[in-house]
């Protein structure tokens, strides 16, 4: 399993954030080849205040390759390019392998 997680800081329109995300950003996501399960969050919340980040975004993947081809797909790329229609803040992408853990 391979993760992406999109962390947004605080854009300076919050409320234009949050519904262009809802009504228009995440309908292409979900267009996405490959895609397993997503996720996201308004309400993120930190150890350090104010919190460094005002969203979340987590989407899985088979493997880093199954990401990788996502990401280069037309839908993947239409995506990408969409975030500088709400995320006025920036974002900072990281994506990383699973690793399942024991009790």
């Amino acid at each position: 399993m391979h993760k992406l997680m999109v962390l947004y800081p605080e854009p300076a329109d919050p409320d234009h954030f949050r519904d262009y995300y809802v009504s228009k950003h995440l309908p292409l996501v979900t267009r996405m080849p490959g895609l397993l399960a997503w996720r996201y969050s308004f309400e993120v919340a930190a150890t350090q205040e104010p919190t460094p980040y005002f969203a979340v975004f987590e989407a899985e993947f088979a493997n880093a390759a199954a990401m990788t081809a996502a990401r280069s797909s037309p839908q993947g790329q239409q995506a990408a390019a969409d975030v500088a229609n709400y995320a006025t803040g920036g974002a900072v992408v990281i994506d990383y392998p699973i690793q399942n853990g024991t009790s």
